[in-house]
């Protein structure tokens, strides 16, 4: 991944409708104090099911008391297809355990909320927040699982008091080609 410097942003809370694989809603606010992992996912999308949702299992059993995994599906294709009913049996047939959160859609648009929010071209997508809710590694696409594991071991090492720039990781951005589905494509698409 290439490495910018770029300071670390906030990271707004996620519009979610409904969670799944949780008792209770989760957020950002709550998860203060621990690093956070978001995995944005569509259960269609080829590279998510093949790289993201395993890569985001694996983080959550190799970080699993120092870091929340949140799956987040956020459709912005095939919205007849993916329903709420499909993504359940989709979760269960992959065994997903981490908790998932349903992006919420945009009135009169194909790209969901969060996925506007946070500014992300599609799915997969990687979003690591630092302990104070900063965003520390926005990424599209299939992400080496060491160099994310190196971010998210420095990231836990990291005191949340910290306010000095130059202590804290740099924000990454990959902007190298990836094999990832562009919300983009399909909202150009679509109108």
């Amino acid at each position: 991944m290439t490495q910018s410097r770029l300071s670390p942003m906030p990271a707004p809370e996620l519009p979610v409708t409904e969670w799944l694989n949780t008792r209770q809603p989760i957020t950002l606010r709550d998860l203060r104090g621990k690093v956070v992992v978001i995995h944005a996912f569509q259960m269609l999308c080829p590279g998510c099911v093949s790289h993201g949702i395993p890569q985001a299992e694996r983080i959550r059993r190799t970080f699993r008391d120092d870091v929340a995994v949140i799956g987040l599906h956020s459709v912005f294709e095939h919205h007849a297809v993916m329903t709420i009913d499909a993504l359940k049996v989709f979760l269960h047939e992959y065994r997903v355990s981490i908790p998932i959160g349903v992006d919420q859609p945009t009135p009169g648009q194909a790209v969901p909320m969060t996925l506007q929010a946070y500014g992300m071209r599609g799915t997969p997508s990687l979003i690591v927040l630092d302990k104070a809710g900063n965003i520390r590694l926005h990424h599209f696409g299939q992400a080496d699982d060491m160099e994310v594991g190196a971010l998210i071991g420095q990231l836990v090492g990291e005191t949340l008091q910290s306010d000095d720039p130059a202590e804290r990781a740099p924000m990454a951005n990959d902007e190298r080609p990836t094999t990832g589905c562009d919300a983009g494509a399909c909202a150009r698409e679509a109108s």
